[in-house]
């Protein structure tokens, strides 16, 4: 795996990727003759099917792809070698009117293998699945490792050891783990496949959406998942426990599908007990030597996990300024800074903290975003700003060390959400850090607030989580709920604002 990686993007295939997509082929399947589709095929491919074909291109290079056709679910079931189902190998097999996709080929590239991209390819496969308004996805899948076990066992046998964990196979344990089901063996499958003896499995995924209207592939999200991380502030021995706890998290929220991971402020501020013999000051100076390796782990997380983090705040240093910062790491492999722009008295005495100078918003593949910290949210004109540019959800990652701090926050976060119809996220942490100065303990409560109006909990809290506990909170957001607010609201704070009395802009 490279060491380091600038962009990750998931797209339909295109003839101009020809020649990197079979060197791709060829090294991701090294023990197989003729292990690559000729480019002829692929302009065949494309032509009947493009919105089928997906790759993953890495800083410009095509490192997976996943092919396939569509056709009727009888045709699928019935047909029982590659030979068959592709027409050989001519795709005249595909269907215009077929109700199933049926993938003839994924692969990941061996130097980019580790990084969860073959699931980012199952699932946009399932998206488009969906968004298609097809019923299921249908193929055989290679079982490489039964060449090991073929004088032991039989494929039944072995698959279900592959179903109990009891044997590990490459590609079945993937798919199994990708609520794929098998449906039967298949014989004399794929001719030359000797890892697999030429058996596979056909296995098949059911779109429970299937009456939904059809939509098109990477279209923006109408319900938007979000999980925020409740980080308990404990002791941690270096820089990779730090990386352990977090990716803990990331695994969790990840886990049940969010789209975005909130961290706290300051949550690297354990690793700060090395230098408390220092004076504060000093001490977040030492802490800031840390935060171009946290961005960097967590862009490698981003990619990963599949999923947009928000990194909370740490401490940076540029030009002899300290300032706090975060980074949304995306999924696509890109990442933005934000900068805590209003500095609390205490940061400045305690810690000398410089104020940044930029207002912006961010986006995301789940709509545009926007970022603040902490005692930001308690300046409405930056998220006015944000809200005129189109902002639909607030992030607010903090730290408080008392319950009227907490309260200053989550009260002015609510009223952020009401007077610029969004979603608002908060995310801090708990507990105590005695070997830390200036850290000594914290109270915090994660919630996603909204405004408030009829669609909406009528208190305008969505979901909150247990107060000074470590925990995650998963949160769904609809933004179709938000665009019937802004037109049809019972009122319209965005829209009813008197600007032939006062404006609000930037100044730079």
């Amino acid at each position: 795996m490279p060491s380091t990686i600038q962009s990750v993007e998931l797209r339909n295939l295109q003839i101009q990727d020809y020649k990197e997509l079979k060197k791709s082929m060829i090294e991701s399947y090294p023990e197989m003759e003729d292990s690559f589709w000729e480019e002829d095929q692929i302009e065949n491919l494309l032509q009947k099917f493009p919105e089928g074909q997906l790759v993953i291109v890495v800083d410009g290079v095509v490192v997976g792809s996943a092919l396939s056709i569509l056709v009727t679910e009888d045709f699928a079931f019935k047909t029982r070698t590659y030979k068959g189902i592709t027409g050989n190998y001519t795709f005249s097999t595909h269907n215009d009117d077929g109700e199933v996709i049926y993938g003839i080929d994924v692969f990941i590239n061996p130097k980019y293998r580790g990084l969860r991209l073959g699931r980012r390819l199952y699932d946009a496969r399932k998206e488009l699945c969906d968004q298609l308004n097809l019923k299921s996805i249908i193929f055989a899948g290679r079982i490489p490792n039964y060449g090991k076990f073929k004088d032991e066992i039989t494929p039944k046998v072995y698959i279900d050891k592959v179903k109990k964990k009891e044997i590990y196979d490459p590609v079945l344990s993937f798919q199994l783990s990708n609520d794929f089901h098998e449906v039967r063996v298949l014989k004399n499958y794929l001719e030359g496949d000797k890892e697999s003896q030429e058996y596979a499995v056909l296995l098949e995924w059911n779109n429970v959406y299937y009456d939904d209207s059809p939509k098109l592939i990477n279209t923006t999200k109408s319900v938007v998942r979000l999980g925020l991380i409740q980080w308990q502030m404990r002791s941690l021995g270096n820089l990779e426990a730090l990386f352990e706890q977090a990716e803990f998290f990331i695994d969790a929220v990840s886990g049940y599908g969010s789209d975005f991971a909130l961290f706290p402020e300051l949550f690297t501020a354990p690793l700060m007990a090395d230098y408390n013999h220092l004076s504060e000051a000093e001490a977040i100076k030492e802490l800031a030597r840390h935060t171009e390796a946290v961005k960097l782990k967590f862009q490698e997380f981003a990619i990963s996990y599949n999923i947009n983090i928000i990194t909370g705040s740490m401490p940076f240093i540029e030009n002899g300024h300290v300032y706090n910062v975060g980074f949304l790491c995306k999924r696509d492999g890109t990442n933005e800074m934000y900068r805590k722009i209003h500095i609390t008295p205490n940061e400045i005495f305690h810690w000398g903290i410089t104020g940044g100078d930029v207002i912006q918003t961010f986006d995301t593949d789940c709509g545009k975003i926007g970022i603040v910290i902490c005692y930001d949210v308690e300046f409405p004109e930056l998220s006015r700003l944000m809200a005129d540019e189109g902002m639909n959800i607030l992030f607010v990652p903090f730290l408080t060390d008392t319950q009227n701090g907490y309260t200053r926050v989550k009260h002015c976060a609510q009223a952020r959400a009401i007077e610029n119809e969004c979603y608002v996220a908060i995310a801090g942490c708990v507990g105590n850090l005695p070997k830390v100065n200036n850290m000594d303990i914290q109270y915090a409560q994660a919630a996603v607030f909204t405004p408030s109006d009829f669609a909406f909990p009528s208190n305008g809290i969505k979901a909150e989580a247990t107060p000074n506990t470590e925990m995650t909170l998963i949160v769904d957001v609809d933004m179709n709920l938000l665009k019937e607010l802004h037109q049809h609201g019972s009122v319209r704070t965005m829209k009813d604002r008197r600007k032939d009395l006062y404006q609000l802009k930037k100044l730079k």
